[in-house]
């Protein structure tokens, strides 16, 4: 397929680094852009933690949810943690569409 693509932002805590890789892989195959998180501060990229990191990196997230069509959150056993739930909720004030990996609890 060749055309216009859509760019989907993945959101999602950083401890869930192997379905970030994965989900990333299906949806470039489906025929997306596919914007991640730069470090996995959840899954061994200490520098996160480094003074005023986790802030910039927050920021550029928001930055990045800016530039797609929809945000792709990667709430894995159900879980969001609150700075997900902050990009959602800036994805939705912001007008972009939100899916889930997992069906949500009802």
């Amino acid at each position: 397929m060749v055309g216009k693509y859509k760019v989907v932002t993945l959101c999602g805590s950083t401890r869930f680094k192997d379905a970030f890789m994965e989900a990333q892989k299906r949806l470039t195959l489906e025929g997306n852009i596919v914007i991640s998180v730069g470090l996995f501060g959840h899954s061994g990229d200490h520098e996160v933690w480094t003074e005023g990191t986790k802030e910039m990196l927050d920021d550029m997230h928001k930055r990045k949810i800016d530039m797609a069509d929809e945000i792709y959150v990667m709430n894995v056993g159900g879980y969001i943690g609150s700075s997900t739930q902050s990009e959602i909720q800036y994805a939705r004030a912001t007008g972009k569409p939100v899916k889930y990996l997992e069906p949500l609890a009802e």
